[in-house]
């Protein structure tokens, strides 16, 4: 009885050739420090890094005894050490340098680390060094990704904003002229021209003790409530709430930009893996007709 035909695949067609490109190797050196930067334990240990500043900056301004205070010169120290590192192994483990230097969180990370160098015993620069390291507790925000979506989203909803803030400033006006051609007999210090009208406006609309001003008027004019109340309607909710839905929004489209992004990022890695394994078949390929 003829036994079955069987094909040992030799070891060496499963091993990688020298010849093959990088990316089928072992992970370099360079992307073991890419990897290092990306992950939690590096971030976690950056924002323990922010947060311990922060204190730092608060407990100084206590008085404290003469040691503690030492100690928390040499901790600040520390602390600016440590960020200057950071930002250079950042810069040294980022594959496209110019996207670095213009991206503007990363700017903002090495302003406030140079602006932090700057010695506190020097009696003129004491007080714009005092300022950037305070500004040192901002750069929570270019480390944690959610509150870095949260602040882009902002800026980007300024525009759409802007024309709210155009359209409220319009009915701020409005309403200061009529207030100021009828309440200026009540109140002169409060409806006395266009200007201070705006501002007891303000203070209507941040419901700050306005109802004392809504009582004066009706003193006079009974029916002066409606002018308050469609005012407050227009601005506390109808503005407001058109303020938060331009935010909205943004985030939203963000939102989608960032899902589209991040699947087109995984077909392209996709794809870089299938030509790897394209390019692989092709070098066992080559073994095996070498051999025959």
């Amino acid at each position: 009885m003829s036994r079955p035909f069987r094909i040992r695949p030799s070891p060496n067609l499963l091993e990688p050739s020298p010849a093959m490109p990088s990316q089928l190797n072992p992970a370099s050196g360079f992307e073991k420090l890419r990897r290092i930067e990306s992950s939690k334990v590096f971030q976690g240990a950056v924002i323990t890094i922010i947060i311990l500043s922060a204190l730092t900056i608060g407990a100084k301004t206590y008085d404290l005894p003469p040691l503690v205070e030492k100690s928390l010169i040499v901790m600040d120290n520390a602390i600016t050490l440590f960020f200057l590192l950071e930002i250079l192994f950042r810069f040294g483990v980022c594959a496209n340098k110019k996207r670095f230097l213009f991206d503007g969180w990363n700017l903002f990370d090495t302003l406030v680390v140079i602006g932090s160098l700057i010695p506190l015993d020097n009696s003129e620069a004491v007080l714009l060094g005092r300022l950037l390291r305070v500004f040192r507790v901002l750069r929570l925000v270019s480390v944690v990704p959610e509150l870095r979506f949260l602040i882009n989203s902002l800026l980007k909803a300024i525009p759409r904003m802007g024309y709210i803030a155009l359209l409220m400033f319009i009915i701020f006006y409005i309403y200061a002229a009529m207030g100021s051609m009828f309440f200026a007999s009540v109140d002169e210090e409060l409806w006395g021209d266009v200007a201070i009208a705006m501002l007891t406006l303000f203070r209507v609309a941040t419901f700050e003790d306005w109802t004392d001003v809504m009582y004066a008027t009706m003193e006079q004019y009974p029916l002066s409530w409606v002018f308050y109340i469609t005012f407050i309607f227009l601005t506390a909710f109808v503005f407001l709430n058109m303020m938060i839905g331009a935010i909205l929004e943004v985030m939203s489209e963000e939102q989608n930009a960032k899902q589209a992004q991040k699947a087109h990022d995984e077909r392209d890695e996709i794809a870089r893996q299938l030509q790897a394994v394209q390019v692989q078949l092709a070098e066992l390929t080559k073994q095996i007709s070498e051999k025959r």
